[in-house]
């Protein structure tokens, strides 16, 4: 499913001009490191991809869903959203994707 779900976030971005750089994920989350233009507000497109991606994934995959999403949502309402040029350099946010099912890879936070 998360091949599936990745594709999805590629189609969807390439909608709003943008790319996906990085995809991960685990069972219960996921994290996008995307470029899109700076004419994109932010909130607009997250709540895309969320909404798209759970009507798909729900309709593609509703039998494997079906035991864990029964409530009326796929995605939980929160989200978090980085920009690169502050403290968290492209290097660093690239490190924490790959390496998130492995927390002693990380190292401090932003280091």
């Amino acid at each position: 499913m998360l091949s599936r779900l990745e594709q999805i976030m590629i189609d969807l971005l390439t909608r709003w001009g943008g790319r996906l750089v990085e995809f991960g994920g685990d069972a219960d989350h996921v994290h996008l490191l995307f470029e899109v233009p700076p004419t994109v507000k932010p909130s607009d497109l997250v709540k895309n991809l969320k909404s798209v991606s759970a009507r798909r994934m729900r309709r593609e995959f509703a039998a494997e869903l079906a035991p864990y999403y029964w409530k009326p949502f796929f995605w939980n309402r929160a989200y978090a959203l980085i920009s690169v040029g502050g403290r968290a350099d492209i290097a660093t946010l690239l490190r924490y994707i790959e390496n998130q099912d492995d927390p002693r890879k990380l190292g401090q936070p932003l280091d």
